[in-house]
């Protein structure tokens, strides 16, 4: 049985960080190194604040972990100690929890019955248990390659190797088939090796996981992309079944703001990915925030990156904006009540770290010099509302006063907008709906038949938790196809959406 006190006899911990010195002189990951035997006691009294509520929802799907995590079954054997069978519960349902124990913003607090007062202390720090399982899974070598019994002799190619696909490729190996993902960079990984920076995940964590796919059987194509360097018609005569992992990559742009076309202004992901391969050894970046005022426009997750990434880059200044208020520092229940997804201010390690953030603002007119290069942005105060007749988000200017910030570099992160064109989908006969992705059945099957969605080609731009529960869903979906019947897990069915207030 869980302590149904140890939320009153242990407050909430976060891991401890690095300095902000030793933060910013290195592309290390921003957490501090501990040793393994007080890591694991601290979190054992953390574990032992979960008290395995009689309805949890941190492992509800609507409004927890979609993968149906088992968060209070490791929570408590990890207070008793037991690693290992908390390292076999943790792994039952995800693939990859060291990807997940430090990228995603876990709904699953959000969720916890904790959640629901402040009084409680805050949640139990699921993100932390999961990370330290999952490091000790790999220091004990609990991790190990499962490596099928018997071949189906069915063939299946997955296109994309972030981590939906990975996922679909690891349950579909595992079942006997033969697996074969393709991936157009030259480095596998998508958006976790080219998208995510260094200090928020190393990338020998996912080189040691792709170590264990690659022991088990699955095969990994780099620098290939499907539909140019492999026909369509090759593929669907070489391959059973085809799964589509692409993401959705096509980044939003500004067209409407005057000086737009200036020099100096990217999408945010035009900085990141040269800035990841520059600390994967391929040399210097084509666009360095060095010695240069950074303005990042956008207040998500790739703005944060883009934030952190300047910074350590050695940037004189930086900026982020948010055309929206500053959010409250505690749940709202009138905007967001427990248990969906809290709206309130979310300030990350590289905010701690250099810079500054505006809200509630929105750039006028980008600035440039006779050259033709950025050198300022001008802002105005805006207040964000809908237009009753279309429903659409409207920017309002709230005063006429303009404030002028330096920006030598300016980086647009301002959201995505679906999958990119690319000939695999014309030459599959697939096209793209409304909203930029990939349509499929309830059998997660594309109107193509054979060929299957996965990921954020499918729902978007979307949490890497997500990400791995659809390619553990797609890989059931295969399954059943090429066989006839699957024991995979399916954790989400393709229509699922996390609870949210209309």
């Amino acid at each position: 049985m869980a302590d149904p006190t140890g939320f009153l006899k242990y407050d909430r911990e976060e891991p401890p960080k690095k300095s902000y010195e030793e933060r910013l002189s290195s592309w290390g990951e921003v957490y501090a190194d501990v040793d393994p035997g007080e890591r694991n006691e601290k979190v054992r009294k953390q574990a032992s604040r979960c008290m395995d509520c009689g309805i949890p929802f941190c492992h509800s799907g609507g409004s927890g972990c979609p993968l149906g995590n088992l968060i209070p079954e490791w929570n408590d054997l990890v207070r008793r100690g037991d690693w290992a069978a908390a390292s076999d519960r943790l792994h039952a349902t995800n693939n990859f929890p060291e990807f997940t124990g430090k990228l995603c913003p876990a709904p699953c607090e959000a969720g916890c019955v904790l959640s629901i007062s402040p009084a409680s202390g805050g949640p139990v720090s699921i993100k932390r248990v999961e990370q330290t399982i999952a490091d000790q899974s790999w220091e004990a070598g609990y991790v190990q390659p499962q490596v099928s019994e018997e071949s189906t002799g069915r063939r299946v190619a997955v296109v994309g190797s972030g981590p939906a696909g990975l996922a679909a490729a690891q349950q579909l190996t595992r079942a006997g088939h033969e697996v074969t993902v393709f991936e157009r960079d030259d480095r596998l990984g998508g958006l976790l090796r080219y998208g995510i920076p260094e200090f928020k995940m190393e990338k020998k964590v996912l080189d040691r996981r792709l170590a264990q796919l690659r022991k088990e059987g699955t095969k990994f194509v780099t620098s290939c992309e499907v539909g140019v360097d492999l026909t369509v018609e090759d593929l669907r005569a070489q391959y059973d079944a085809v799964v589509l992992a692409v993401g959705a990559l096509r980044g939003r742009d500004d067209t409407t703001t005057p000086g737009r076309e200036l020099t100096g202004i990217h999408l945010a992901m035009e900085h990141l990915v040269p800035a990841n391969k520059f600390v994967e050894g391929d040399g210097p970046s084509p666009i360095d925030a060095q010695g240069k005022h950074v303005v990042i426009i956008g207040g998500g997750d790739t703005g944060a990156d883009s934030y952190g990434t300047a910074t350590r880059q050695g940037a004189l200044s930086v900026t982020q904006l948010d055309q929206y208020p500053t959010p409250p520092s505690t749940r709202d229940d009138s905007r967001s009540p427990w248990p969906t997804w809290p709206y309130i201010l979310r300030t990350y390690p590289a905010h701690e770290e250099a810079g500054e953030r505006k809200f509630a603002v929105a750039v006028k007119r980008f600035v440039g010099s006779p050259e033709g290069r950025v050198t300022a942005v001008e802002l105005q105060q805006v207040r964000v509302q809908k237009d009753p007749a279309t429903g659409r988000r409207e920017v309002i200017p709230v005063s006429e006063e303009v404030q002028t910030l330096p920006a030598d570099l300016v980086l647009l992160a301002i959201g995505f907008e679906g999958v990119e064109e690319m000939p695999l989908l014309s030459g599959l006969g697939l096209s793209l709906t409304r909203r930029g992705t990939l349509s499929c059945g309830a059998d997660w099957q594309t109107e193509t038949p054979g060929v299957f969605v996965c990921g954020d080609a499918h729902r978007g731009a979307s949490l890497v938790v997500w990400a791995i529960a659809e390619g553990r869903s797609v890989a059931n979906a295969v399954d059943a196809f090429l066989t006839g019947a699957s024991d995979l897990p399916a954790p989400v069915h393709p229509t699922a959406l996390p609870l949210a207030v209309v």
